[in-house]
């Protein structure tokens, strides 16, 4: 009979693609791990991984194992987790990615607060761009995610915890005076500085100005919103910064300011992701408040 341990080690090679690195993340023997391997592949009657002294494959056959594999796991974790809906919340750990365009920015206000109602709560963070995230929640390799939206998740849930607009960020030096509000269409677009593809808060911000990519040539390529902010604090461009991020990034720096953007809003929502049939929704609920509430007392607009 099929072990839930061979679908875990089956897994585990699938992930690093070389049995002696699955056999340390499984906390076992390379001997024993193979060895498991040998006898699934026997039971099922097809060879899973093609392998020789220098690389691991997975045959197409065991690529649909695979797949399988991936979703009995998953309803095992949830059939473990349903022991633990009854309990005292947060009783169990819980690993939740989050973007890199909001983890510094939301963590260090909510974290805290989760921390002192839930003590004991074993909290572990990931960082990684949506797309990455997207696709571990989907498989149940995380419990959930923070996104900013509007983003792709089709066949996820989303508990939206905050809206927020768009700032545009200056040096006092280029900036005009006495403005408290501008459009899109005042900016100097050929001085924005924007994100390097690949993150959603570019997209974001060239959807709020009513942009397209192509359009928006001052692209300095950096995957960084400090970096931005010192190019701008050094006169090289503007750039454009969502409002929970300002107290870190605008108000310690006294050359720079920060002006609202005046168009359609909100520029983004921030949410957590998760598979529809989640069963620990309700503490998820609770983060939900937590966030929004700590978000709506610190982040500042002024």
């Amino acid at each position: 009979m099929i072990s839930i341990k061979q679908l875990h080690y089956a897994l585990a090679i699938e992930k690093t693609l070389h049995f002696k690195k699955a056999a340390e993340a499984c906390n076992v023997s390379q001997s024993a791990l193979s060895t498991a391997i040998n006898e699934l592949e026997k039971q099922l009657g097809v060879i899973i991984f093609e392998r020789n002294n220098k690389q691991v494959l997975v045959t197409n056959t065991g690529q649909q194992i695979l797949d399988k594999a991936k979703k009995v796991k998953l309803e095992l974790d949830e059939l473990l987790q349903i022991s633990q809906i009854n309990k005292q919340p947060f009783a169990s750990p819980m690993t939740i990615g989050v973007i890199p365009t909001v983890g510094p920015y939301l963590l260090p206000k909510v974290l805290p607060e989760v921390r002192k109602q839930y003590p004991s709560f074993k909290l572990k963070i990931i960082e990684d761009q949506s797309h990455v995230l997207v696709e571990k929640v989907r498989v149940g390799e995380i419990d959930a995610a923070i996104l900013a939206l509007p983003y792709p998740i089709a066949g996820l849930m989303n508990f939206d915890f905050w809206q927020e607009d768009f700032y545009w960020v200056c040096h006092k030096d280029e900036c005009p005076t006495k403005v408290e509000e501008i459009t899109s269409e005042e900016l100097a677009i050929e001085k924005l500085m924007l994100l390097k593809d690949g993150h959603c808060l570019k997209e974001h911000a060239l959807a709020a100005c009513q942009l397209q990519n192509n359009k928006q040539e001052s692209d300095f390529d950096s995957a960084s919103l400090h970096t931005l902010i010192q190019m701008v604090a050094g006169k090289l461009g503007t750039t454009l910064v969502p409002q929970m991020a300002l107290d870190q990034l605008i108000y310690n720096e006294s050359e720079l300011r920060a002006i609202h953007l005046n168009e359609p809003g909100p520029h983004r929502t921030l949410a957590l992701i998760i598979r529809p049939n989640y069963v620990r929704t309700n503490e998820l609920t609770i983060l939900k408040d937590i966030f929004t509430q700590q978000l709506t007392k610190k982040c500042r607009v002024n």
